[in-house]
């Protein structure tokens, strides 16, 4: 991402109104990945009737125990909170002249990396800034083998030489909604940004684009458009790249499926079943646009045999992106793990967003946000 194409994003201007109501999006988007994340986990590997088998015949309807708790997150939502880390990193440095988005979310899921094999936090490193000192985060929760082997050394994946070029799997797109929140910036860029952040650990273009019409999605979305409008928009955008067919037939096919009748978990598991990043982008599109509300989405989007987490996750993070916080099962956010942090982490990134340059501008430079967001 060179820096001629940095100059082209918008500047947004923002009244108290727009900034509450971008708060609420950035909330609801967060919250809405990690809420979905936290259902579909104890779902993992069971078919359709296992889980009816095991939950009653409606299927899952309430968050149930995984990793020993109700609403405990897996590695999805650590990663996609240090995705959120790396961006705001990204734009406190962006006025040292040392600007490099890829690189600042590298480092982030390095951070993340480190939490994967460490104890605890490391008081230490003041350059980690808080998120990697919460000890919440430093719980294994299934990380896939291409992250960790993509994060795993100083070595960043490029569009050129990408990381796991055969990886298709669904982890680059559950990480890649925080990008969508980039809303000054224009689409070309954010889908850009999250396709290079992408390849660092899956380098098939099934799965990084995916990230990349995902992303485009919720930044559609983030800005007030409707969901048809935001997939659309997404269409067009990957339809020039190379290697798109497989997310153009998934959101296409997914699309259909609306006019197909009720809404049923064996048509969410018949668009999922592959459980490739596209796969997983076309069901949680699915599910998002025949919902009745947030909760109904979400566990539509969970109750399946395939990959329900993921599902899950980009479903709770388009419709969080699109209705905002407070269109989300409160009864659910209460029990979800790690909730504080991610409402923090939430407010910082809009309060960077819109009020960046008073933060740590060269006229109003603060110490404090500093220590969070180290310039390191």
């Amino acid at each position: 991402m060179g820096g001629g194409a940095v100059s082209a994003a918008v500047t947004a201007v923002w009244g108290r109104a727009e900034q509450q109501d971008f708060r609420s999006r950035v909330r609801g988007a967060l919250l809405g990945a990690a809420v979905g994340d936290a259902l579909g986990a104890p779902l993992a590997g069971l078919t359709l009737d296992e889980i009816r088998a095991e939950h009653g015949p409606d299927g899952l309807t309430d968050l149930a125990p995984a990793y020993g708790r109700r609403g405990a997150v897996t590695a999805a939502t650590q990663l996609a909170l240090f995705t959120v880390d790396g961006l705001i990193r990204a734009q406190v440095r962006r006025d040292t002249g040392a600007w490099h988005p890829p690189t600042d979310v590298h480092r982030a899921h390095r951070r993340w990396s480190a939490t994967q094999h460490e104890w605890g936090p490391d008081e230490r490193r003041k350059e980690d800034g808080w998120l990697a000192r919460e000890e919440w985060l430093y719980a294994r929760r299934d990380p896939a083998r291409a992250c960790l082997a993509g994060f795993g050394d100083e070595t960043m994946g490029t569009l050129d030489t990408p990381r796991n070029p055969a990886e298709r799997g669904p982890e680059a797109v559950t990480r890649s909604g925080p990008f969508g929140l980039l809303v000054g910036w224009e689409p070309q860029l954010v889908i850009q940004l999250a396709v290079e952040c992408a390849v660092q650990t899956h380098g098939h273009p099934s799965a990084y684009l995916s990230a990349g019409a995902h992303a485009v999605i919720v930044h559609a979305l983030a800005r007030g458009e409707s969901l048809d409008g935001a997939v659309q928009r997404a269409l067009s955008l990957i339809a020039a790249r190379p290697g798109h067919q497989p997310v153009t037939d998934a959101l296409k096919q997914a699309l259909g499926a609306v006019r197909q009748g009720m809404p049923s978990p064996a048509r969410v598991e018949s668009l999922a079943e592959e459980g490739t990043g596209d796969a997983v982008l076309g069901a949680a599109v699915y599910c998002a646009t025949v919902c009745e509300d947030i909760r109904h989405g979400l566990l539509l989007a969970a109750n399946h045999g395939g990959a329900s987490a993921a599902v899950a996750s980009l479903t709770g993070a388009m419709l969080g992106a699109l209705h905002g916080e407070t269109a989300l099962p409160p009864g659910w956010l209460a029990e979800l793990e790690g909730r504080a942090a991610m409402l923090e982490l939430a407010d910082d990134f809009a309060m960077e967003m819109t009020q960046g340059p008073a933060l740590h501008g060269p006229a109003g430079s603060s110490p404090g946000w500093l220590a969070r967001y180290p310039r390191a």
